[in-house]
């Protein structure tokens, strides 16, 4: 039924419901809320707040450096939420609201498929796995597709990528470009590049990052490798406690960007091997129950014995099944594995 076919007297409540509502105030500055003067708004830059969506996603005690009061520092906040549409919501609008969380395609038709169309906008996802498994590849080939446009599965975007291995390579994203028919000027400006030297700098690039986010239309946020930094610099089990909060307000961090700005948020994540476990697979991802629970869905990529195929498994989703599909790493970038190869694959290690 048509919004004309609709009854007279669900049109007048709506009408009146309109009416009624009063509009709520747009803020497209932090200096325009109420209670922020030109020397709070300068703090709260200092701080890493420079736009009204990430002062949204904060909390009350994160702005006591500021030197607000408590109070103050909760009036600010709500202030910026209601201006981007935080609140109790019935599940019908909830429903209607994540008709605007998009996909980002993989580059491989059997991996979106496992993904229900890609990954999603305003969550983080995963990849973990052993060197060499193709996390930093898949990273690359993200880069260049959400600049693809919709109809293409990407997101008509630029990606902000954060790198803590030194593993970006310019010469790559070239290669994909050329392949999916894209000019690799045009798409190497689409990328906004940080190299992280230790775990507090990429705490420090993240918390700084929404002006830069906002600036540059980033859809795609990426973190290659989460874990790296923390596990050299955090060294045995005294220190455990204070790594783990400094890796969930990190994450935390990350999923506030990807939800203010609907980009999607990936990061990469080394693993362990635990040679005591007899039965199953004995590779685990680093960081714990802490990554685990805020990673959305989480991807464990492997190697076949030989040649370009990966192998790609769903291991955890707030709604998907697990599942597994096969891909392969190719100068051309990630791309679907035919049924002649598939016939031929080797079983993964």
């Amino acid at each position: 039924m048509t919004e004309e076919d609709a009854p007279p007297e669900e049109k007048r409540e709506e009408q009146e419901e309109k009416e009624t509502l009063p509009a709520k105030p747009k803020y497209e500055f932090i200096e325009d809320l109420p209670g922020v003067g030109p020397a709070t708004a300068q703090k709260l830059r200092e701080l890493g707040y420079h736009t009204v969506e990430s002062l949204a996603m904060a909390t009350s005690r994160e702005l006591e450096p500021v030197g607000v009061s408590e109070k103050k520092a909760f009036q600010v906040i709500e202030a910026a939420r209601s201006s981007i549409g935080i609140s109790f919501v019935r599940a019908d609008e909830l429903f209607k609201m994540r008709q605007h969380v998009l996909r980002l395609t993989s580059g491989s038709k059997a991996l979106d498929k496992l993904l229900d169309g890609g990954l999603e906008t305003q969550t983080i996802s995963e990849f973990y796995g052993e060197y060499g498994s193709g996390k930093s590849q898949m990273c690359h080939q993200l880069c260049v597709n959400v600049q693809l446009p919709p109809e293409r599965g990407g997101l008509n975007g630029g990606a902000l990528y954060v790198d803590t291995e030194n593993t970006f390579r310019l010469e790559r994203i070239v290669q994909m470009s050329k392949f999916l028919g894209l000019d690799p000027q045009v798409v190497v400006k689409n990328i906004i590049y940080a190299e992280a030297y230790t775990s507090d700098h990429q705490m420090f690039l993240l918390e700084n990052a929404d002006e830069i986010i906002k600036a540059n239309n980033i859809k795609l946020i990426i973190v290659d490798s989460l874990t790296a930094h923390f596990r050299s610099e955090y060294i045995g089990r005294e220190m455990l406690a204070s790594r783990q909060q400094k890796l969930n307000k990190h994450m935390h961090k990350l999923i506030a960007l990807a939800r203010a700005f609907n980009a999607v948020a990936v990061v990469t994540n080394q693993v362990m091997a635990k040679p005591d476990q007899f039965f199953g697979d004995a590779i685990h991802p680093i960081g714990g129950n802490i990554v685990g629970h805020t990673s959305h869905t989480r991807m464990y990529l492997r190697r076949a014995s030989h040649g370009p195929i990966r192998i790609a498994r769903l291991v955890s989703s707030p709604y998907l099944p697990d599942g597994e599909e096969i891909l392969k790493v190719t100068e051309n970038g990630i791309e679907d594995v035919s049924e002649e190869e598939k016939a031929n694959k080797p079983r993964g290690r």
